[in-house]
């Protein structure tokens, strides 16, 4: 079964993590799927809104540890090329049509990053939103240290980003990160819903009207992405990172004591 489901039905594309006995967590190969998806559907006709959910009990647990400890050549591009997650990340970011989200159980890391370039965000009430780059010697990625502060406010996202610890819906609810919490039964059928809803609306008004919303925001999401890539690159080789990841996989507490 492929990880990415993909279902374009009625002017909606559905993707759908499908990788729940990993948690869903989302290796380079998917990435490229992701990518792909996005760009391919940024300017055509037939598609008109687009939806990515996980399952009932887990929406993604961020990257594969594993697959990203690897020496993964799919993931060094070529000079000038950029690499699958960062074409799903500027994809997100960039497209110019309605991208809902339905979440519940865990969303890790990138599971709630790409979260901040949704235009409709539904949750479980069994969600646990969390960014623990910190944690694991990185740093924020997907523009997060930009858009986390200007919708959370900065104190809000200084805890988030700094401390890494779970949102509950409920506060992710009264942060703006989410529209609304449901069972998770009804989650996905939510989202499909409201997906339905804007496909019936002119898509020229649509976009323009996303646009127009997010004007003067893409380039400084951008140039912060960048930025970001560029930290993040430098600290994926220093020894906190090192540290964690080994600790993950060895299922140990960390020890930073000297890094």
């Amino acid at each position: 079964m492929p990880e990415i489901l993909q279902c374009h039905e009625s002017g909606i594309l559905t993707l759908t993590f499908n990788r729940v006995e990993r948690k869903n967590s989302i290796t380079v190969a998917m990435y490229e799927t992701l990518a792909t998806a996005f760009e391919r559907t940024a300017n055509d006709t037939e598609t008109r809104v687009l939806v990515i959910q996980g399952h009932e009990t887990v929406f993604s647990a961020g990257n594969d540890i594993a697959d990203f400890r690897k020496d993964r050549p799919a993931d060094k591009p070529a000079a000038g090329q950029p690499s699958p997650t960062s074409r799903f990340m500027h994809g997100i970011a960039t497209y110019p049509k309605p991208v809902l989200a339905a979440v519940c159980g865990p969303a890790v890391g990138i599971g709630t990053t790409m979260l901040l370039h949704c235009d409709l965000v539904y949750a479980g009430d069994n969600a646990a939103f969390s960014m623990p780059f910190v944690s694991l010697g990185l740093c924020p990625e997907a523009g997060s240290s930009l858009l986390a502060p200007r919708m959370f406010g900065y104190h809000r996202a200084a805890e988030a980003l700094l401390l890494g610890e779970p949102l509950s819906p409920q506060t992710a609810l009264e942060f703006g990160l989410v529209n609304r919490v449901v069972s998770p039964s009804e989650c996905n059928a939510l989202a499909q819903a409201q997906a339905r809803k804007l496909a019936a609306k002119p898509l020229s008004s649509l976009i323009v009207t996303k646009q127009l919303m997010k004007d003067g925001q893409q380039d400084a999401v951008r140039r912060q992405m960048d930025a970001e890539g560029a930290h993040f690159a430098r600290l994926l080789g220093a020894p906190a990172a090192r540290e964690a990841m080994t600790a993950f996989m060895e299922k140990r507490k960390p020890d930073f004591s000297k890094c």
